[in-house]
């Protein structure tokens, strides 16, 4: 699930698909506020555009993990434990090939590397 905190509602809201952005629209700035001066807009823009990826109910029924939980742990596991290995070294320019090479592990795909 996600959460949206902004200073203009002054609590914590529930931004999803179809429950988050009708909380949003009573709150929404006024049109002649500057974006970086609207954090609800913001918020309410982020999650229009993201629909989608909110869409819980279809990822659900997909079998797709919609927790973050999984993917902080892949975080942990895959991209840190060997960036932050004792001793090791590596150079800022590989970063993301040693990763790409880590995922497809991770993933079992990496005969189609």
């Amino acid at each position: 699930m996600h959460y949206c905190k902004h200073r203009h509602i002054g609590k914590q809201v529930f931004v999803g698909y179809s429950v988050g952005l009708p909380i949003l629209q009573p709150h929404l700035e006024e049109p002649g506020v500057e974006d970086g001066d609207a954090p609800v807009r913001q918020c309410h823009l982020y999650f229009s555009h993201r629909r989608k990826q909110l869409d819980y109910q279809n990822a659900l029924a997909s079998n797709l993990p919609i927790g973050s939980g999984k993917i902080e742990s892949a975080h942990r596991n895959i991209v840190q434990k060997r960036l932050k290995l004792p001793g090791s070294w590596w150079c800022a320019a590989n970063v993301d090939y040693m990763l790409s090479l880590r995922l497809n592990r991770a993933n079992r795909q990496w005969d189609a590397y």
